[in-house]
């Protein structure tokens, strides 16, 4: 066997390689909140690809609702976790920390005030104002928010993927009825 004729193999095999070692990453930032899914102390809403593809073929007439059809067409998914329990709470706070120590999400922003502490998270995207993760983590809330049902929140985690433009991040909040803090991230 030639040498030359190796080189091909080996370099197939080298990607393959790569590949392999780099799956277990990909993967991983996809689920490492999974298992708030399956709490019965967590409402989650979740929000797929295939969703953000049905939004898009609407047709609307007003500019606003264009803008949001046309936001949607890049987005991925949309994940958000909202708990009550303390020791959940507690450990949505691991994960989160676990999370940004393993990828490679930096910090936009943080607000603090007397009701929470939020704090905006972001995988940098094709230019500086595009991102390709936004995440955000509400905490410190202490149940003065309260859900349907007259439930209090202690704590608000929220994940959005896709090529999120940060321009256009309040139309996403007003439509799709986000928390309103992500209006902040967007005029960073």
């Amino acid at each position: 066997m030639k040498i030359n004729n190796l080189y091909p193999t080996m370099k197939k095999q080298i990607v393959l390689l790569v590949a392999l070692l780099a799956l277990p990453m990909a993967t991983f930032a996809q689920s490492i909140f999974d298992k708030f899914e399956e709490s019965d102390n967590v409402t989650t809403v979740v929000v797929t690809k295939k969703m953000f593809e049905l939004f898009s073929r609407i047709d609307a007439e007003d500019k606003e609702a264009k803008e949001f059809m046309e936001l949607t067409k890049s987005l991925h998914n949309l994940r958000v976790f909202v708990t009550e329990n303390k020791s959940v709470a507690a450990d949505m706070k691991s994960t989160v920390d676990k999370y940004l120590k393993s990828s490679a999400m930096e910090e936009l922003m943080r607000v603090k005030d007397k009701d929470a502490n939020v704090k905006f998270y972001i995988r940098q995207g094709k230019d500086a104002d595009h991102v390709k993760e936004l995440l955000m983590f509400v905490d410190g809330i202490n149940g003065t928010a309260k859900m349907p049902g007259d439930r209090k929140v202690e704590t608000v985690l929220l994940s959005l993927t896709g090529d999120i433009d940060l321009n256009k991040i309040s139309t996403l909040t007003k439509k799709m009825n986000l928390p309103s803090e992500l209006d902040k991230a967007g005029n960073k």
